[in-house]
Order: structure tokens, then sequence, then C-alpha cells
């Protein structure tokens, strides 16, 4: 069944009146919940700090990818000059050299992200211009060195897979903090801007209460002056007509604070001013709860944000426990050597340059500092899992409690629809005895407040209902007006 809401035209043009009059140099627009998001995404102080944390992770796992490919480095030394007075104990004797020397170092670096080692190709080349008094001998000549280096850790975990991993995640999770912001602020925006819609309406119900309120004042002043009636029920219509536009006029105020707050919250000009226009026509939208719970559980970020700290505390455990390790290193280097007065013959009596080093690291005694950080992290590990579960049935709580409250509150939108209709039976009835003179003023305004509360009550619960779908939305990531997923990462992604 579906029920129609309040007519908002009148308030419309009314809100439209009271804007030129007082605002002449500003325009009124219409604002949709959906305009309204996508001014608050622009323009929100969280969602700005939020994106910018997202930005850092991104480009930190961009550098680490960049950081996985060939790294071309020149280093350049055009000139050195070295003088020096040197006692030598082969000789037994004080020797003066002087050396000039220029080179340069061209690396080829490449990480290997499979086994975690770095492959190298060095070339240096350099001229030198040497004089040792000793043999009172100078020597020049170039000379070239192109080595191929191979450095191999040996028995550890692979750090650069584990770096890439852990960066990884830390997007993931950016992404995730991104996406729930934004639903954050679709709440906060939703809560907000229907707060201002109730204001409107209840400008507007005050706004009916007031011109009735004339219209019953209109009627006593004349049933006074015919001598129908005792001149205490003129007072008692000017009391109350004096009610009733004091009510209005704090009404206005209301909703001028209102549509204040609502600017600051999205980030509009303080000097826009705008008229909300929401729809708030309810259908009954079937939920299968089993179905709502289920997607919840597959799909709630904040689970996925559950399993990324464990992971993370995962990898903790793994960097525990290289402390003090039994781990090695293996390094190898090929090269070939070359000098000559020449630079043409550089390489005419060329010699090959080996090396192999395997060096190990053996743990002898750490007075168990290792057994205890273990322990510790082991401990973190499971209060992350703790973390989850606790999440899990945070996640069926809350969704249970929605559906519970959609079902209540499907019942007191039919129960407040009645009670306007009656209301205004009731009040229109109540006046027509008051112009036949068989009811008082003061009675007559009771059922003016009646049916002004009867008319807040069921815009309220239009309200609480459309938030209360937003809600469910927001827990299960299903949209169920729509009846489709609610995907804000692969939007992001997009």
């Amino acid at each position: 069944m579906k029920t129609k809401p309040l007519n908002t035209k009148p308030l419309l043009l009314f809100i439209c009146m009271i804007s030129a009059l007082e605002l002449p140099c500003h325009a009124q627009k219409g604002l949709t919940l959906q305009d309204a998001m996508k001014i608050a995404e622009a323009n929100s102080p969280s969602i700005k700090q939020t994106k910018l944390s997202l930005i850092r992770s991104q480009e930190n796992l961009n550098a680490q990818n960049a950081a996985l490919k060939s790294n071309f480095s020149l280093t350049i030394n055009p000139i050195g000059y070295t003088q020096s007075r040197e006692f030598n104990d082969l000789i037994s004797k004080w020797n003066t050299r002087r050396s000039t020397e220029s080179y340069s170092v061209f690396t080829v670096s490449q990480p290997i992200l499979f086994t975690d080692a770095r492959v190298s190709l060095v070339n240096r080349f350099g001229y030198k211009d040497s004089y040792s008094e000793f043999t009172n001998v100078t020597t020049k000549g170039f000379s070239n060195n192109l080595s191929i280096n191979l450095d191999q850790p040996l028995f550890t975990y692979n750090r650069t897979k584990l770096q890439l991993k852990q960066l990884q995640l830390a997007l993931e999770n950016a992404q995730l903090n991104y996406a729930l912001q934004l639903l954050s602020l679709e709440r906060q925006v939703a809560q907000a801007y229907y707060y201002v819609y109730q204001q409107q309406q209840s400008l507007e119900i005050a706004k009916q209460a007031y011109e009735n309120m004339k219209q019953s004042y209109e009627i006593s002043k004349n049933k006074v002056e015919a001598g129908l009636s005792a001149q205490d029920e003129l007072y008692q219509a000017e009391l109350n007509l004096a009610t009733t536009k004091s009510d209005f006029e704090n009404k206005q105020v209301s909703l001028e604070n209102a549509k204040d707050d609502f600017k600051i919250l999205i980030g509009m000009d303080l000097y826009d001013d705008f008229v909300v226009l929401p729809d708030i026509s309810v259908d009954t939208i079937p939920v299968d709860i089993a179905f709502a719970i289920d997607h919840g559980l597959k799909n709630r970020m904040e689970l996925r944000q559950r399993e990324i700290s464990i992971e993370n505390s995962q990898f903790e455990l793994i960097q525990t426990k290289a402390l003090n390790e039994f781990k090695g290193n293996l390094n190898l280097s090929v090269g070939l050597f070359g000098d000559n007065e020449k630079f043409s013959d550089v390489y005419a009596n060329p010699t090959d340059n080996e090396s192999v080093a395997l060096s190990l690291t053996i743990p002898l005694w750490d007075w168990g500092e290792k057994k205890s950080r273990i322990k510790a992290t082991e401990a973190s590990i499971e209060s992350a899992k703790i973390s989850l579960e606790n999440e899990q049935n945070n996640i069926i709580l809350g969704i249970r409690k929605i559906y519970r409250n959609l079902i209540n509150l499907q019942n007191q939108i039919e129960i407040a629809r009645k009670s306007v209709t009656n209301a205004q039976l009731t009040y229109e009835l109540n006046l027509e005895r008051y112009k036949n003179g068989d009811l008082t003023g003061m009675d007559l305004n009771i059922y003016q407040n009646q049916l002004s509360e009867r008319q807040l009550a069921y815009t309220n619960a239009l309200i609480s209902y459309k938030l209360e779908l937003l809600n469910l939305k927001i827990q299960t990531l299903y949209d169920f007006e729509k009846k489709e997923p609610v995907s804000p990462v692969l939007k992001l992604n997009q």
C-alpha cells in the first residue's frame, strides 16, 4: 500500500514569498537529497581528509611497485687529486705519493620479487695518473671494470613481498575507510536534510493553524459585535490568535536555523537560499530478514577491515619470529677488468674477476626475548579474531533491530495517516459548532492543536521510515527500494 505525503506546494510558495522579501539578492532554489549529497561529497572536511589518506596509500603502493623495476643510476667524479706523504713499513721509508683520478660508475639494479634477491650490473670506467717517490715512476692509463652481482638472502622471510602486501592492504583499508565515510556522510546528510523538511512542514502546519485561527477570530468578532456572544469570547479569540501567530514566527526562526546548520554540514554557501524537495512517499518495502543478514555478513566493509587487521597481525608475527633468527646471505660476483694507457686497448689483456661469499648469522642466546615477543603478537592476533566475531554479532543484531523498527513504523504510518484524517474532520465539525455558537474559542483551539500534532506526527513517521530504510541499506549494503546491492568501493574504483 502506498501512502501520500503532505502537500508541500503551499509551503514552497510561502517560503519563496518570505525569501523574496528577506533576501532579494539571492534566488531560492530547490534542493533534492541527491543534490545535497553531491555538494557534501565535494566539500565535506572529513571526506577531504579521508581522500588525502587514500591518495597517500595509493602513492605509497605506486612507489613500491616502481621500486620493483630496474633502477638506473650514473655516478660521475670528474676530477680527484690527492698528494700525501706516508711512512711505508715495507721499505721503512717515508714516501710521497700524488694521484689524479677521474671516473664514472653506471649501475643497473633489479630486485627479484620471487626470491627477495637483487641483481646488479655495474660498470666502472676511469682514468688515473699516479706518481710514487719510492719508484720514481708515473703510471697513466684507462681502466674499466664490468661486473654482474647477485645478493641473495637465505633462510629468512621475503621482506620485499611482505612490504608489498602490507602496502596493498593499507590501500584497501584506505578505500574501505573512504567508502565508510561516504556512507556515514550519507546518513548525516539525510538526517539533517529531513530535519529541515520537518521544520518546513512545521512552518506550513503553523501557517495553516494561524490562518484557521484568523478565520475563527473573525467569526468570534462578528458574533460579539452582533451581540450573539459574550465579550470574553473575543478576548479568548485574540489570545488564541496571538499564540498561533507567535508559534508561526517561532517556526520561521527554527527553519532558518536548521537551514544554516545544514549548509555548514554539506559545505554550502551560507548566503545561498534553498528549499528541500524530498520524496517521502512510502511504499511497503518487503524485507527478507535472512537475506538481509546474509548479504550484510558477506559485504560489510567493517568485516573486511577486521580481516585486514588479522592479516597485518600475522605479518607482524612473521617479522617477530625473524628476531635473532638463523639466516644467511649469498653474494656472487662475476666481472671483467681491463686497463691500458690507450682507451682503445683497455681490454687488450682482460682479467677475470670472480667472488663468492656466504655469510651466516647464528643466534646463540637472547634471554627469552623472541619467545615473549611471539606470545605478545599471538595474543594480538587472537584479540583481532575476537573483534571480528563481535563485529559479525553486532551486524546481525543491528539488522534485526532495523527490521523490527521498519515493521513497527509501517503500522505507525498507517495509524498517523488515519489520525490526520480524523483530526481534520473533527476540526471541521467543531468549527461549524463554533460558528453556530455551540463551542467556545478555547475548545476550538484544542481541536486545532490536535490537528497540528497529528499532522506533525504523520510527517515524522514518514521521515523515520525513510531514515530507517537508509539505515538498512547501510547495514546490509543492499538497497531494498531499488532491489540492488550497494558497492561503494567498486564505485570509488570506477
